[in-house]
């Protein structure tokens, strides 16, 4: 059975996220952070909680808990957030596709610019569209770094 109310084990997921950051010399507003599956709710952590100077976030096939971290964070925060890009497929028997739904919903309550990309009959995996989908949406948000590695 499907447990989307599982609540987060957020001081592990903290201190991960804390070390990753601490161990990296970017320059986040030039960069996009995204997954898949559990790789987008992870994304979405990262950047809605710690890197809102980050360029934009994809999450495909991807959800929040309902009391989400992420959510309680956003709900304090006043500055930009970066753009979210998500997919979902509507056969997606792993990760329900009323929970990607839903999660969209809430971040664009918040104040986060999102766009929410629906596949019919897509299950929990990616399909060629989607991809091309994501690779437009990066190459619009980081124009100049895409044009240099199609030249």
């Amino acid at each position: 059975m499907h447990k989307r109310n599982k609540s987060e084990d957020k001081n592990k997921l903290d201190t991960s996220l804390q070390r990753l950051t601490a161990k990296s010399n970017l320059c986040f507003f030039c960069c996009i952070l995204g997954g898949f599956s559990m790789g987008g709710g992870m994304a979405m952590h990262l950047a809605y909680r710690f890197h809102q100077d980050l360029a934009g976030v994809f999450a495909l096939s991807s959800f929040l808990n309902k009391d989400s971290a992420v959510y309680q964070a956003l709900k304090r925060n006043e500055s930009v957030l970066p753009e979210l890009f998500q997919c979902h497929g509507t056969a997606d028997e792993l990760v329900l596709y009323s929970w990607g739904e839903e999660t969209n919903k809430m971040l664009k309550s918040l104040g986060v610019s999102t766009s929410l990309h629906t596949f019919p009959n897509l299950n929990h995996e990616l399909s060629r569209t989607e991809i091309e989908k994501l690779k437009n949406w990066i190459v619009k948000k980081l124009p100049v770094e895409a044009a240099k590695t199609n030249e």
